[in-house]
């Protein structure tokens, strides 16, 4: 079968058509969950019904055996990438089209039937002023996005939703979001009432129920549709309608409109209306309602201020309760955006709570030094949409329904569940504003609004800080901040303002840091009314991240307190004993150390950027079954005097020059620095150390740190008040010690990092966890990222010149067998061929010649600068070069032989035997070779405890998944085993033909040996990568293969030379001698000689006599040799 697609004009959108099932497989994944995460439909969703709607078709015809050329896998992968652009297609054509609005056309049919739906709102609406400059703004002010909505009432459902995406994915449960957004596309002036108290109005709403997407995207005005999926729902509603004013409440701004929409039908006479969702692929799927009778009345606030935040809406249908197109009323929830101006004026409420300024809070009292600069805007401003820790109620002493309350919110069930423990539960500060002002007395003061959103365990952060609806769970707040306290103290209202302002914030952002205080932004919640003790105080705090030390904040020099120095000394001379094995390390390897001829200040940041770690890591040691995936973030927060990083002026220079080792006040004692650190793991099995706050020292000599660690434990508040021995909420009685890989010799020593974690507590202690010990990926230090490209590098110049040496013994040859014509018919075409075939493939694939790519994921992730390195790509080009010119010679010498076996036959036509034949060399080769892969999959399936044909999802260090066959895998490296073996076959003709000459030259089959035996030897020397996730970049390195590895190197290496040594021996001596010598006992290893190729050494005059006649242009046989060649 052939098959051709319509409409492939798309596929140029592709940087490569042709790609691998695996490649299709990840970029469709990729795609997905993009799409996933902006409220659109998966591929799985999509593909049924995009064919018929892109034009796209699939013709099929038949054609005698091209089925083989177009392998089912190929056209697999090819309908993954149709898949991805059809999607692409859908994405800009069906939900946003920026285009679009210019060619909708508003016609306001139906303004006669919205000013009598409207009556209610219109009645007592004032006129509007025409030359009002808020009607310019309507479209910007009045759009919101991802606000809530709800209903109220059970009984008729806006929509159904598909919840198996939850139980099918336990262990990546989220919370179900209403979200809303709303845009208003035209405003009309032109249409208005007779009473002018209204212009016309359209928009267009999308809404929806979600695990992981948000509705950003403007969908579609000429093609309203409805579209489910497990785990996301979603409607368009196309409306027009008026836009008005009211004076109640202080002042509204008004929308009321009617819309059109195409609803889900709900199943008649039936207990569960959306029955047909339970179904697979939704079979039974009732056709779609249009329906016309949708009311939308959207209320604004004139001022945007602390009590007048909210956007009110709700969304009524006008069809009676018996029509299946009705629907329970829609309430809306959000706020205005950041286009409308807050208005700062709320001081009487603020007065309630933070008068007298500043309010004395357990901060203030304890004496902690914060920030008090004239920045403090500039610095609050960058944490709007950031995620804040919320702090265990381990202080509280009372009942539970007082200490495991979330402060002033209400908390669902997946809050409660924490028991005051608030594991993975962050507030989102969100719409920050601030601005300064001058008091009457000229003190400097910022006045500050934002909006605190709680959000549970099972919520996606990114989405929440999206969020704009305002809930039992949102805290609207305004205060002030002076410097002459550093305390930013706030009014909080909850929810919708209805219930009155009644909770105080107060923050700070910290100067000083110490390993229990180890926060940017540090703050607790209350209630004003201290009598009413409805909750205990709610504190949260931001961890700080070294990233993050570079703007004004980093100017008012935080600095950092150390603690634990003593008790990290005792970790050290308890990890540290003086040995021989220490003595070499401190005199043969080097580590991250100071710079010798920087200044101190950036010699201490330079060593805390080595000193960073972010990799994948793995149990040490390496259990035999594959590991689940770790990820490790060592952040590290000071060295020594320094915290964070220094960042010196681009054009100015440092405040220090000097070298501080040439400084007199330098000594040995400085090669113990102390550290502090910020380290998280990730993964179940090490959730008790999840994070650790480490303080300790770090010796330059040994590349170790000795650590203190402090982890956040998560447990109950009655477990935590319980914990006497807790200093600040935190467990304090954890050592780590870090191992780092020496900067020199990384080609012999291992290049990673080595992690050890234990408690100090006794193992009946509810906190002792047991001792936690792994290894990194490969570690890259700062100046080591040069190897990126140099390593390459140096393996690109291998390359060329092997295989530039490999050309010079190819041509030997060819000269050789001109001076030897009597000995080219014993050359095997079989071994030409392997090497042929070795040749090809890099050609036709595109793969590297010899020297694969060995380096790690971590050595040599893609990056944009390696792939568009100039120089590597000459590197590239020059392989592909030189392997070309191989596989030409190669078939030259090929053609040589057959040229010469085609004249034996022509000068004995009746005896075809007497020239050498393949196909028993064919056969004993492929048979040797067969039982060899299939003895490498026993042996590998043994000591691997694996199933022969066992299928394998295997991370990289990327994070990239790819699905192994390891059947697959072991074939691809035998073939290279193979390509190593290339004289196997030559060595079987030599004795079946039982040769009495030298057909191959020593320096060709030694040479070509030495060839492929130097990978090998480059594999062995260079530094070991121990990867159990596997990446298939590695040829040679992977640990858990049986060959290939370094004792493969090394079987592989012998076997090829034992390979060249025999041939050497049967071109030293003829078949009769050997098989003379080789006896044992009575019995001969080799029968005696045959004369059956005897004749053919009398054929050497012969074919000297044809290449010396093919030299001459008068010769009768000049015509028969060009048509030979």
């Amino acid at each position: 079968m052939t098959y051709s697609f319509l409409g492939t004009s798309n596929l140029t959108n592709f940087p490569r058509t042709f790609m691998s099932i695996g490649e299709a497989s990840q970029l469709a994944s990729t795609q997905q969950d993009n799409m996933r995460r902006l409220g659109q439909p998966p591929f799985s969703v999509l593909v049924g019904g995009l064919a018929e709607r892109s034009g796209w078709g699939l013709q099929f015809s038949t054609m005698e055996g091209v089925d083989r050329v177009l392998p089912t896998r190929f056209l697999v992968g090819l309908i993954l990438l149709l898949c991805i652009s059809f999607t692409n297609s859908y994405n800009r054509g069906e939900f946003s089209d920026s285009r679009e609005e210019h060619s909708v056309t508003y016609t306001y049919d139906r303004i006669d039937e919205v000013n009598k739906e409207c009556a209610f709102v219109l009645a007592s609406a004032p006129d509007l002023k025409p030359d009002d400059n808020r009607m310019y703004g309507i479209k910007e002010e009045l759009s919101f996005m991802n606000g809530d909505w709800w209903q109220e009432g059970n009984e008729a459902s806006l929509m159904p939703f598909d919840g198996k995406y939850v139980t099918d994915n336990k262990s990546n449960i989220r919370s179900q979001l209403n979200l809303l957004s709303f845009w208003v596309t035209d405003v009309d002036r032109s249409h208005k009432s007779k009473s002018t108290k209204s212009v016309s109005v359209s928009g267009i709403m999308h809404l929806g129920i979600t695990l992981e997407g948000l509705f950003i995207q403007r969908p579609s005005e000429k093609n309203l549709r409805f579209d489910i999926w497990p785990g996301h729902s979603q409607l368009s509603i196309r409306f027009q309608g008026i836009y008005t004013e009211s004076k109640e409440k202080g002042g509204e701004r008004v929308m009321c409109m009617l819309g059109n929409a195409v609803l889900p039908s709900r199943l008649p006479d039936s207990k569960d209306p959306w029955e047909w969702v339970k179904e697979p692929g939704y079979s039974n799927q009732p056709p779609f309602l249009q329906d016309d009778q949708i009311l939308l009345v959207l209320r604004y606030p004139q001022t945007f201020s602390l009590t007048s935040r909210a956007i009110r809406g709700s969304m009524k249908s006008l069809n009676p309760k018996s029509n299946l197109k009705y629907f329970d009323e829609v309430h809306i929830s959000s706020w205005l955006g950041t286009s409308s101006d807050y208005v700062f004026g709320s001081e009487k409420i603020v007065s309630k709570a933070c008068d007298p300024y500043p309010y004395p809070d357990s901060l203030i009292k304890g004496g902690i030094d914060v920030y008090k600069g004239l920045d403090f805007c500039s610095i609050v401003e960058r944490f709007n949409g950031e995620a804040i820790t919320v702090v265990p109620n381990w202080k509280c002493s009372g009942t539970d329904a007082f200490c495991a309350k979330l402060g002033p919110f209400v908390s669902n069930q997946e809050i409660n569940a924490t028991d005051g423990g608030f594991k993975d539960v962050k507030l989102v500060l969100q719409d920050v504003r601030c601005e300064k002002g001058d008091l009457d007395d000229n003190v400097d003061f910022s006045r500050v609004s934002a909006v605190f959103r709680a959000v549970p365990p099972f919520e996606n952060q990114f989405n929440a800080a999206q969020r704009t609806g305002l809930n039992n769970m949102t805290l609207s707040s305004e205060g002030v901040w002076k410097p002459s306290s550093g305390q930013l103290c706030m009014v909080g209202c909850l929810g919708i303002v209805d219930d009155g302002c009644n909770s105080r914030i107060c923050m700070y952002i910290p100067l000083l840091f110490s390993i229990q205080q180890r926060s940017i932004v540090t703050g607790t919640i209350s209630n004003i009314d201290k009598s009413a003790k409805l909750y205990f105080p709610l504190s949260f705090e931001k961890l700080v991240r070294t990233a993050e030390l570079w703007d004004q904040y980093s100017f008012a020099h935080p600095y950092y307190k150390y603690s634990k120095i003593d008790s990290a000394g005792v970790v050290l001379e308890k990890n540290e004993p003086f040995n021989f094995g220490t003595v070499i390390k401190k005199s043969l390897l080097t580590y991250p150390k100071l710079e010798d001829t920087g200044a101190f200040q950036v010699s201490l940041s330079l060593l805390s950027e080595d000193l960073t770690l972010h990799v994948s890591a793995f149990p040490d040691p390496v259990p035999t079954s594959r590991p689940p995936r770790t990820d490790v973030q060592m952040e590290i927060i000071s060295v020594g005097p320094l915290f964070g990083r220094f960042w010196s002026p681009q054009n100015g220079t440092t405040q220090e020059e000097t070298p501080y080792h040439t400084k007199a006040e330098y000594t040995e004692k400085q090669l113990l620095l102390n550290v502090s650190a910020q380290l998280s793991i990730s993964g179940d099995p090490y959730s008790n150390v999840s994070l650790l706050f480490l303080e300790g020292i770090y010796d330059q000599h040994v590349g170790e740190m000795y650590l203190i660690g402090c982890r956040d434990v998560r447990a109950s508040w009655k477990v935590l008040h319980e914990s006497m021995d807790l200093e600040s909420g935190l467990d304090c009685l954890v050592e780590a010690v870090v191992s780092y890989p020496p900067t020199s010799a990384r080609w012999l020593v291992s290049p990673s990092a080595r992690i050890s974690i234990s408690s100090q507590r006794s193992e009946d202690d509810p906190l002792y966890f047991s001792p936690i010990k792994l290894q990194t990926l490969p570690v890259m230090y700062r100046k080591q990222r040069e190897d990126i490209l140099s390593r390459r590098g140096v393996e690109g110049i291998l390359r060329v010149v092997t295989l530039s040496v490999a050309i010079s013994f190819l041509l030997s040859q060819l000269f050789y067998i001109r001076a030897n014509a009597e000995s080219v018919p014993f050359i095997s075409l079989v071994m030409l061929g392997v090497q042929a075939l070795g040749y090809s493939l890099p050609l036709i694939t595109g793969a590297e010649a010899l020297f694969k790519r060995l380096a790690s994921d971590s050595y040599e992730g893609p990056s944009y600068e390696l792939e568009k390195s100039q120089w590597l790509q000459v590197i590239d080009y020059t392989v592909k070069v030189l392997v070309l010119v191989l596989f030409s010679l190669t078939l030259r010498l090929v053609q040589k032989v057959l040229k010469s076996r085609i004249r034996l036959l022509t000068r004995a036509p009746n005896q075809p035997h007497l020239v050498p034949g393949e196909k028993k060399v064919l056969l004993i080769t492929v048979i040797v070779h067969l039982i060899g892969y299939v003895i490498v999959l026993i042996i590998h399936s043994v000591t691997t405890s694996q199933r022969p044909l066992q299928t394998e999802v295997v991370v990289d260090s990327m994070g990239n998944s790819q699905t192994l066959r390891q059947w697959e895998t072991e074939l691809e490296e035998y073939v290279g085993l193979i390509q190593d073996f290339f004289l196997l076959p030559q060595i079987i003709g030599n004795v079946i033909w039982e040769i009495h000459h030298k057909p191959l030259r020593k320096l060709y089959f030694m040479g070509i040996t030495v060839v492929r035996v130097l990978p090998h030897i480059y594999d062995c020397i260079r530094s070991p990568i121990a990867n159990p996730y596997f990446s298939e970049q590695y040829q040679f390195v992977n640990p858990q293969l049986d060959f290939f590895s370094k004792f493969g190197d090394i079987a592989i290496s012998l076997v090829a030379i034992l390979l060249a040594v025999t041939v050497y021996v049967q071109q030293r001596w003829n078949y009769d001698k050997l098989s003379q010598k080789l006896v044992v006992g009575q019995r001969r290893l080799l029968p005696m000689g045959s004369k059956v190729y005897e004749r053919l050494s009398s054929f050497g005059a012969f074919e000297a006599e044809l290449v010396s006649c093919a030299n001459d242009d008068d010769t009768p046989n000049k015509g028969l040799d060009d048509a030979e060649d």
